[in-house]
C-alpha cells in the first residue's frame, strides 16, 4: 500500500470515528455520513499529494537558488583577488579569498545538503 493510500486511510478512519461519535444512525446521517467521507476524499487526499510534491520542487528551487549566489560571490571574489593582484593591495586580496571560499562553500552546500532535506521528511 503505497503512503498516500495509507495516510487517506488513516484520515479517513479518523473521520468516520469522529462521526460516529456526533451523529445519530438514522438514514440521514448515514447520508450526510456518506457525503462528508465523499468530500474528504475529493479535497483531503490530492492535498497531501500536492504538499508532498511542493516541498519536493521547494527543496530543488532552494538548491538552485543557494549554487546561484555562491556563484555570484564566488565571481565577485575572483574579481576582488585580481583587483588585489593588480594593485598590490593585501585587503583586496584577503577579502576576494574569503568570497571566493564563500562562493565554493555555497556552490557546495546547494549541491550536496540541500538536496538532503528530502530525506528528512516523511512522504
Amino acid at each position: 500500500m503505497s503512503k498516500v493510500k495509507t495516510v487517506f486511510c488513516n484520515t479517513m478512519a479518523s473521520i468516520d470515528k469522529r462521526l460516529m461519535d456526533v451523529i445519530p444512525t438514522s438514514w440521514a446521517s448515514k447520508f450526510a455520513k456518506a457525503l462528508v467521507l465523499m468530500l474528504a476524499f475529493a479535497f483531503i487526499a490530492p492535498m497531501q499529494v500536492q504538499a508532498a510534491a511542493f516541498i519536493s520542487e521547494a527543496i530543488d528551487i532552494l538548491g538552485i537558488v543557494i549554487i546561484a549566489i555562491g556563484g555570484g560571490l564566488g565571481i565577485w571574489g575572483v574579481v576582488n583577488l585580481l583587483e588585489g593582484y593588480g594593485n598590490d593591495n593585501p585587503g583586496a586580496k584577503s577579502q576576494g579569498i574569503k568570497q571566493l571560499m564563500a562562493g565554493l562553500g555555497l556552490i557546495l552546500l546547494g549541491l550536496f545538503a540541500i538536496p538532503q532535506l528530502e530525506t528528512l521528511l516523511p512522504t
